[in-house]
């Protein structure tokens, strides 16, 4: 009984040499490994606060509809924000850190932006900018410069979570979105006016294209048809083989986030209405016009003639 006592004893002085033993020093102050885990244990219990107010927040929103979502989500992200930093200087208050000195706050950003911190420094401030002027929301459809085109689903620390229409997620850094040029399709209000080009031979009678383009509109689901926004034919030039049309639609909020499958079914209607009046969509066409000199040089004389030269 009594060795295992001693033994009990010895652990307990070894965990608590390993507790109470310095790591390292950070301006005159030493880390050990009791107050590491101090660090991570507020960590935790702050990200899980942070959680539980999100999830508050959600169930808030779902109840009640005059509530944006948007806006709940941007209130949410900035109250994570928020409670992550006090933690983190509550924890490092902890192991003996004095903030009140300026100077160590400073070296110690200096520091890390000169490890390689300065594009996620760069990325965190430019997704606040986001939360802040609101200019990009969970639920946007966007268009990024570099041609990505999905719905916003999660704006987070580093990067912003996009998902296209086929599914497919991308993370872009947030500082993308700040620095270039973004084409946000829904961000004031959710409707959008989509232009279909298309062509129909010369000769065709005006008012029947225009005809078919309408009814062919107005038989796609997607197609508003309110006072104002009605669909529409314009006549925008005359090319080569065609005259060219395009057929103009106010599109339904659901629609606007699905451009792809939406202008197929257009085109898929359009086809179908002027196969229906009869009106030919045309080939490309090229007109060859031979000058009257070009059979004489083809005939059995000049060849001959030609021949008796390259003898001679």
């Amino acid at each position: 009984m009594d060795q295992v006592w001693h033994v009990l004893e010895l652990s307990w002085h070894w965990l608590s040499y390993l507790a109470t033993a310095t790591l390292f020093k950070v301006n005159r102050v030493e880390v050990t490994s009791l107050g590491l885990i101090q660090v991570i244990v507020v960590l935790c219990a702050a990200w899980w606060l942070s959680r539980l107010l999100q999830r508050t927040l959600l169930r808030f929103a779902t109840g009640n509809r005059s509530i944006s979502p948007a806006s709940l989500y941007t209130l949410g992200r900035l109250i994570h924000y928020v409670i992550i930093a006090l933690s983190l200087l509550l924890g490092l208050s902890m192991l003996g850190l004095d903030f009140s000195n300026l100077a160590f706050m400073a070296g110690a950003i200096g520091v890390g932006l000169g490890f390689g911190l300065q594009t996620l420094v760069s990325n965190f401030v430019s997704g606040i900018m986001l939360l802040v002027e609101r200019s990009l929301k969970v639920g946007d459809f966007v268009e990024l410069e570099s041609g990505i085109t999905g719905e916003v689903k999660e704006i987070n620390i580093r990067s912003t979570l996009i998902t296209t229409n086929d599914n497919v997620d991308i993370l872009v850094p947030n500082s993308e979105f700040v620095s270039g040029r973004m084409t946000n399709w829904t961000l004031r209000e959710d409707y959008r006016r989509l232009r279909v080009p298309f062509g129909v031979a010369y000769g065709t009678e005006k008012e029947l294209v225009k005809k078919a383009g309408i009814e062919a509109a107005r038989s796609v689901e997607h197609t508003m048809d309110d006072k104002g926004r009605d669909p529409d034919v314009w006549m925008v030039g005359f090319g080569d083989s065609s005259v060219d049309y395009e057929l103009v639609v106010w599109l339904k909020p659901p629609a606007v986030k699905r451009p792809g499958r939406v202008r197929a079914d257009y085109l898929w209607a359009l086809d179908t209405a002027l196969k229906k009046y009869d009106i030919e969509i045309p080939f490309p066409q090229r007109d060859l016009h031979l000058r009257s000199g070009f059979e004489a040089l083809r005939s059995p004389s000049s060849s001959v003639r030609k021949q008796e030269d390259e003898d001679a």
